[in-house]
């Protein structure tokens, strides 16, 4: 009796094997790990943005709008928990990327606004945040081009013969990833209403004709 049951568990891991489900689960880690380095990064860049808009906030107090902005879209990102079962669920998926999303632009128009005040532009602080924050884009650049390979290779196993059949037993389904439209609106340029908060323009020199 028992040795009908080692074959019967040996024959089982061999159809499974046969099948893909070693190839799930290998395929399943790569997409939790490579959601983990994005999470990683995404975390990075909001640990930049308290001392960015202190600093940004030393030299313009006055754009209140977009330094409101930018503490707001990073926590709402904040009220998020990016768990490893968030990739399995599409409408949370969703909400977790448009959240990235608000603060990729809010964090642009938090840069655009340093175009109009030369002091900050040149204070070293502001300079080094800013290279971290360059950085910090980069790498999660990097690390969603990752994961979109991985969810692209998973997915495309389970949706073909015969893993699929192993993934319908085993009740794996398709993960969610980030889409052209997340990626249009996260490249898309900022749009920055300065007002009446920009700084006065110098006076012309003497002689010259005026504008």
């Amino acid at each position: 009796m028992r040795t009908l049951k080692l074959c019967l568990i040996f024959a089982g891991a061999l159809l499974a094997s046969g099948c893909g489900y070693n190839q799930i689960q290998q395929q399943d880690e790569a997409v939790k790990a490579g959601w983990s380095e994005v999470v990683n990064q995404y975390q990075r860049r909001a640990d930049l943005v308290p001392n960015l808009v202190n600093t940004v906030k030393g030299f313009a107090a006055q754009e209140q709008k977009v330094l409101i902005g930018v503490t707001e879209a990073r926590a709402k990102v904040g009220t998020i928990q990016a768990t490893p079962e968030l990739v399995n669920d599409p409408q949370a998926f969703q909400k977790f990327e448009a959240a990235q999303g608000q603060l990729s632009q809010a964090l642009k128009s938090l840069i655009a606004v340093s175009e109009n005040y030369p002091q900050l532009k040149s204070d070293q602080n502001f300079r080094d945040l800013q290279a971290q924050l360059e950085g910090t884009e980069n790498r999660i650049t990097v690390a969603r081009n990752r994961y979109i390979q991985a969810v692209q290779q998973y997915n495309v196993t389970l949706r073909s013969f015969p893993t699929n059949l192993t993934a319908m037993i085993f009740k794996y389904s398709v993960k969610p990833n980030f889409t052209v439209q997340n990626e249009a609106e996260i490249s898309r340029p900022p749009t920055v209403d300065f007002g009446n908060s920009a700084p006065a323009a110098a006076p012309a020199p003497a002689g010259a004709p005026a504008q």
